[in-house]
């Protein structure tokens, strides 16, 4: 990180915005040494961030379908509980102008039921946006309806299901409560870089080769080249959720070669059955944010597919 060429350098929009940021990037690398997604380093200073600038490649099928693996391994690592931010962070943090809500990293007391995923999607992640996107004509009185019976079945517990198989195994590992995959948070198509590998020299041997036991799978799929290219995590909203929402956010805007991340992810990590029927109601929070913050045509379509789980 020597020069401006080389370097992004972000700054503060909001008190603590890059501080959250960084330690998001610095708790989803850890998994990078055990085959983990790529992740961009990070240096830190009062109120900025620097990163290296990442040379831009294309997906390829293959690259898709590796990422797919190290995303399982990344997601393994796990998290304390549903909706907490990576250790270090106490305050409150946004995307945009909305407010996200995001709790300390800590477990949750052993004498009460862990949250389970359905109470935290419609508690913290959809009904706080119910009220400004009616305010400010984002969703209708129908619309808001709509997205509210759909908080009802979640918190009934309709829609919970099982993490993918590595995220259990390693909780059972762990010792862990539940189940809580470490998620990458806001995983549209944009936050995902695909860089040459040959450029990366930053990142630990294992680095996006995903279970140690997919080696020879990664090997296979044209990672016999320096020129391959891989994909890198950037801007997280780091958070521990469950694993679906990620998948489900890169499908949001059309992530290239989707299909191919999918299967290299169930390959190692299968998922619940019936995730398929799942995935639209795991990208309406990404949707919802969209309507409160942009308006326009995502307010309709975020009450359209919530219509489907209703």
């Amino acid at each position: 990180m020597s020069s401006a060429a080389s370097t992004i350098r972000k700054h503060d929009d909001l008190p603590g915005a890059t501080g959250l940021e960084a330690l998001g990037l610095e708790w989803l690398a850890e998994p990078m040494a055990d085959g983990g997604a790529h992740v961009v380093p990070v240096t830190t200073g009062p109120g900025w961030i620097e990163e290296p600038r990442l040379a831009a490649g294309s997906v390829t099928p293959s690259a898709a379908e590796t990422f797919g693996r190290a995303l399982a391994v990344t997601h393994a690592a796990g998290a304390p509980a549903f909706g907490v931010a990576p250790p270090g962070w106490d305050g409150r943090t946004q995307m945009g102008r909305s407010n996200e809500r995001i709790r300390p990293c800590r477990s949750e007391p052993a004498t009460t039921a862990p949250r389970r995923w359905g109470e935290f999607f419609a508690d913290d992640r959809l009904a706080p946006y119910l009220a400004p996107c009616l305010e400010q004509g984002s969703l209708t009185k129908r619309g808001v309806a709509v997205i509210e019976r759909v908080c009802e079945r979640l918190r009934n517990g309709d829609f919970d299901a099982d993490q993918p198989a590595l995220v259990r195994r390693s909780a059972r590992e762990r010792g862990d409560r539940a189940a809580v995959a470490r998620t990458h948070g806001d995983l549209w198509t944009g936050n995902v870089m695909w860089v040459p590998e040959r450029t990366i020299d930053w990142a630990p041997p294992r680095a996006g080769r995903g279970p140690a036991t997919a080696d020879s799978a990664a090997d296979a799929a044209d990672r016999q080249s320096r020129d391959d290219v891989v994909g890198v995590l950037i801007d997280p909203l780091a958070q521990g959720a469950h694993a679906e929402t990620d998948l489900a956010a890169l499908g949001v805007f059309g992530q290239r070669h989707l299909e191919r991340v999918v299967a290299g992810y169930h390959e190692v990590s299968p998922l619940a059955d019936g995730w398929r029927e799942r995935v639209g109601l795991h990208q309406l929070h990404m949707l919802i944010i969209h309507a409160f913050l942009f308006g326009g045509s995502y307010g309709p379509e975020t009450a359209a597919v919530a219509g489907r789980y209703a």
